[in-house]
């Protein structure tokens, strides 16, 4: 790699690290290239990317940017998982790791909170930011279509009775 690609690699980083939500930090102890290309494909899925960058590299991209203390984690052979949502690279990281154990988890930060292994896999428990969206939506409309089937009620009642005496009218 050569002085241009690697300042390519530090500026792209760079700019990553500025509008994302979550970087995780993994170790990679010797995947395979299907296993890699598999998680990679997992994680374009989810919306995330997985890069694996020289810790150097790294190091220099993290600079003035809000996750500057994962400098700390850039030991070995490691790879960067990161999210606009908080939640996706994490949650598939994770899995990854369930099933797979060449993947190790280090941490990761969101935001200016430092996260270690364990902080890790309780963000990738937690409901996506899709999955809360909908449950908001859901408890906003819920009151609404509460008050429409109490508003129902009444009309649905003297309907029935109508009916009653309409069908004993009849007979």
């Amino acid at each position: 790699m050569d002085r241009t690609q690697k300042s390519e690699v530090v500026t792209t980083l760079h700019a990553t690290f500025a509008e994302i939500g979550v970087v995780v930090v993994t170790r990679n102890l010797g995947l395979t290239v299907a296993q890699s290309t598999d998680l990679r494909q997992k994680m374009r899925e989810a919306g995330a990317q997985f890069k694996v960058t020289k810790n150097r590299l790294a190091n220099i991209a993290l600079k003035d940017t809000q996750y500057e203390q994962l400098g700390t984690l850039l030991t070995g052979p490691i790879a960067l998982a990161t999210s606009h949502d908080p939640v996706a690279a994490a949650r598939v990281v994770v899995d990854f790791a369930k099933t797979n154990d060449k993947l190790e988890i280090v941490g990761g930060a969101m935001g200016a909170t430092l996260l270690d292994a364990n902080g890790v896999k309780a963000l990738a428990s937690m409901p996506s930011l899709d999955e809360l969206r909908g449950k908001i939506v859901g408890l906003l409309q819920a009151p609404a279509t509460k008050v429409a089937t109490v508003l129902q009620a009444p009309a649905a009642q003297l309907a029935r009775v109508f009916n009653a005496y309409a069908e004993k009218e009849a007979a």
